[in-house]
């Protein structure tokens, strides 16, 4: 019996259509039996963010920043069309239309198919997240966990 295969996304990015689209990979990856890994760093972190506003202490620039990154999947902006917010109303209604899964259904859906999900630390540290502010049944870990996953990877995205 061979080895189960593995596929490791970096996501980077914090629009609503880049993380869609790592996590619809990863949902099929995971549905073809890959071991899978979502390592959020940056901008992604905003998938894993919860909606509602968690009182933590922080710094003021750290409030800055969690006040100025969207708060949760379904409030990312689009990497094209944005149009100050009119272009995700677009888009998912198109995909409401079309049957499409939403960005907070697909996240839910990794985590049923034991899709590990990773919040990078050290970029937590900088923006100033707190494990609170961040979904529950998620993994906190810095590059080198990520690396020690990517090394046997049979895919390796950055999206």
């Amino acid at each position: 019996m061979s080895e189960k295969k593995k596929t490791t996304i970096i996501l980077f990015s914090g629009d609503y259509d880049k993380a869609m689209a790592a996590y619809i990979i990863a949902n099929g990856a995971a549905a073809y039996d890959h071991d899978v890994t979502i390592f959020h760093t940056f901008w992604g972190l905003n998938a894993l963010r919860k909606d509602e506003n968690i009182l933590v202490k922080k710094g003021f620039m750290e409030r800055m920043f969690g006040k100025m990154m969207p708060r949760g999947a379904d409030k990312m902006g689009l990497s094209k069309m944005n149009f100050a917010g009119f272009g995700p109303k677009m888009i998912k209604d198109i995909m409401k239309k079309h049957n499409a899964v939403p960005l907070p259904q697909l996240i839910e859906m990794a985590q049923e198919q034991d899709v590990k999900l990773v919040a990078c630390t050290m970029t937590m540290d900088l923006l100033g997240l707190k494990q609170e502010e961040l979904l529950s049944n998620i993994e906190y870990a810095g590059v080198a966990a990520y690396l020690a996953d990517a090394e046997e990877g049979n895919v390796n995205l950055f999206i």
